[in-house]
């Protein structure tokens, strides 16, 4: 096996089950000077974030999908982030002011995803794919943390958050720093993370590999990034950051025996703490993914699980071979199952260290899912889209993209037997082809495994692969061709032409997310396109009726409403949720519906006002319907998977009798309807 580490620098070494007394010290000195410098690429990355968009603000500009300023404008700082990138680069190349160029690197980056989605969204409040479809329930999400600092769940009263949390608190607790809404802050604190996110991935990498491939890494894999996972902000700051996580805990859990063998000295075993700082590290970034997003923590941790069986096998396969040399000497004595111990103890304690963090933000539902008598309702799983239902191939796409992860791929196949690197973003790959393999044959027991929404992550870890398989191809020809005097010219030229081919059709690439943004009414009741504002634009005059009629905070007070956008904007509670792939498991989503249905067909405003005091769940105080003749109507939605799409809209009208008494009032706002109960 090989001797290479995930560094490319010092091969690895046996190491304990437990870090020895003398390597504590300086795996706290690691683990600090580590996160000492990522806290300090995460404020530089901040600051960024923050002037580059602040001075897109105080600009007019014309809106994206009428006009192509923004996109040449665009152009123009993804040129000079790449020339902060190239100098970053060739400073580390040449060993000169290693701070600066540092610095260089980390400006570079953030002003990269600052420029390609801050400029073109410069002239709207909203982000990516504006209040719309899966952006709506984000949204919403986002305003419940805001409101209040307790994980409670985005739509229903008195139930824990489902869905993990910890992105959605932080961005609360910036907006209510900034005193900003919800909806408004979305756009800037998506971006500015992503920003962090990119130059801690780029912190990471460089404690990895080289600190000159570490910036060039760093930039393909954000880039790819920011073109297919941004829309979904709070899984794009994994992504960006799955790839350095495998390396690292393929170096925690893969010491090759024959490291020591080959010469190691215990001096030598002294400079390092043993693997024990990615052990630690690993842990970390697997508790926080869980706590972001569970598809990918899931996949992630399926990932390393895979990584510790192969390691645990190695590791077996390797005591047996030193226990029974081929040639002289005497076969030892010991046992080569006890090789297992250390990967699967460090493997242990990653899980452990995952557990702890990821428990943050679940505990409160798991206590509640444990107590309750409520049968799960969630239909989560429930999605199969057309690319679930074969194995994605990028490698033969025939794009930039495409021919990057066939380079990579290739790499992938010619060094798992020699790199490290390789073998742990080899890995990766097929934990997601096995993970894709699970999800449609799943579909035989009815659910899935979400594999479509892997794809993003793939496309991030084939293009990491293709990067080092450029340069090390790139090499290899080099000394091929004798060193011709030109070639590395070429090399940085064919480069630095198909990183800026690539990334100026980033625009383009989010095109119908971009133009949702402008298309997409705020809420302040305005379209960034100058065009008519949709039905949202009354949602101030909704929101000030039902505050002054029932005299509740908004986070107290329960509505009824098939226009659930309205509680993206405002801190109110849902009685249902946009459809049941969204809703918390605990409450019931289909019992609810079945309720709705019959409370429509009661003949007298009593019988309602009765079934509404004797709901097992906490009653409407307050209906936001739309008008349609002589009833009020809710459009609601009901799971119909395996159809897809996997949702089928359904009306249920109301007449507008059952409202005709004083325990009812009635307000006509625009097309809405607000029935406000008075009990």
């Amino acid at each position: 096996m090989s001797t290479v580490t995930a560094t490319g620098e010092a091969p690895s070494r046996r190491a304990d089950p437990a870090p020895a007394p003398g390597r504590t010290a300086l795996l706290v000195r690691q683990i600090a000077a580590g996160l000492g410098e990522a806290a300090l690429a995460a404020v530089v990355a901040a600051v960024v974030a923050a002037v580059g968009l602040v001075a897109f603000a105080m600009v007019q500009w014309p809106a994206f999908n009428s006009s192509n300023v923004t996109r040449a404008l665009t152009t123009v700082g993804q040129v000079a982030a790449a020339v902060l990138l190239a100098v970053a680069i060739a400073l580390l190349r040449m060993r000169t002011w290693p701070w600066v160029a540092k610095l260089l690197s980390w400006v570079g980056l953030s002003t990269f995803v600052t420029v390609t989605l801050g400029m073109p969204l410069a002239a709207t409040k909203l982000y990516l794919f504006g209040v719309s479809v899966d952006q709506e329930f984000r949204t919403e999400f986002l305003t419940r943390l805001t409101d209040s600092a307790a994980l409670r769940d985005m739509t229903y009263a008195d139930l824990p958050s489902f869905y993990p949390a910890g992105w959605f608190w932080i961005g609360g607790r910036v907006a209510n720093l900034l005193g900003m809404d919800a909806w408004e802050v979305f756009k800037p604190y998506a971006i500015g993370f992503l920003a962090v996110a990119a130059v801690v991935a780029l912190v990471l990498w460089s404690k990895l590999i080289r600190a000159d491939w570490a910036v060039g890494v760093a930039a393909a894999s954000t880039a790819v990034t920011v073109a297919y996972a941004a829309p979904e902000a709070y899984s794009a700051v994994i992504v960006v950051l799955l790839p350095p996580a495998l390396v690292l805990a393929w170096g925690a859990l893969y010491r090759p025996l024959e490291d020591v063998r080959s010469g190691a000295t215990p001096e030598d075993e002294q400079r390092t703490a043993g693997g024990w700082g990615a052990v630690i590290g690993t842990g970390l970034f697997l508790g926080w993914a869980a706590t972001f997003y569970t598809l990918y923590f899931l996949v992630a941790a399926f990932a390393v699980g895979l990584m510790g069986l192969l390691a645990t096998a190695l590791a077996v396969r390797e005591q047996r071979a030193a226990d029974h040399p081929r040639r002289g000497g005497a076969a030892a004595t010991g046992r080569p199952w006890r090789a297992a111990v250390p990967p699967l103890a460090r493997l242990v304690v990653i899980g452990a260290i995952a557990g702890v963090v990821g428990l943050v933000v679940w505990a409160p539902y798991l206590a509640k899912a444990l107590r309750s008598t409520t049968a799960s309702s969630g239909t989560a799983l429930h999605y199969l889209p057309e690319a679930g239902s074969e194995l994605p191939l990028p490698m033969f796409e025939f794009s930039l993209l495409g021919a990057l992860c066939l380079v990579g791929t290739v790499w992938l196949v010619l060094r798992a037997a020699s790199s490290r690197r390789a073998q742990a973003l080899g890995i990766g790959v097929a934990a997601i082809y096995l993970w894709a393999l699970l999800s449609m044959a799943a579909t035989a027991a009815g659910t899935t495994l979400l594999s479509f929404r892997l794809e993003p992550v793939l496309l991030v870890l084939l293009a990491v692969a293709g990067v080092f398989g450029f340069v090390e191809g790139a090499r290899a020809v080099y000394r091929a061709l004798n060193e011709p005097a030109r070639f590395r010219l070429v090399v940085i030229v064919v480069a630095a032409v198909g990183a800026l081919a690539f990334t100026q059709d980033i625009p383009h690439v989010l095109a119908p997310e971009i133009t949702t943004a402008y298309t997409d009414t705020d809420g302040d009741g305005r379209r960034a396109d100058q065009r008519a504002a949709s039905a949202v634009s009354f949602y101030r005059d909704v929101d000030a009726a039902l505050t002054a009629q029932t005299g509740r905070p908004r986070s107290d007070t329960v509505v009824l409403t098939a226009d659930t956008s309205f509680l993206s904007f405002y801190p109110y509670l849902g009685f249902q949720a946009l459809t049941s792939h969204y809703a918390n498991p605990l409450a019931d989503f289909a019992g609810r519906a079945a309720a709705i249905e019959r409370w429509s067909k009661l003949k007298t405003p009593q019988e309602l006002h009765d079934a509404l005091t004797t709901s097992p769940w906490r009653a409407p105080d307050a209906f936001l319907f739309r008008r349609s003749g002589e009833t009020y109507t809710l459009r609601l939605a009901k799971d119909v998977y395996p159809n897809d799409p996997n949702v089928a809209r359904y009306t249920v009208s109301f007449p507008k009798e059952l409202f005709a008494d004083p325990r009812f009032s009635t307000t006509d706002i625009g097309p809405f309807t607000l029935v406000t109960v008075r009990r």
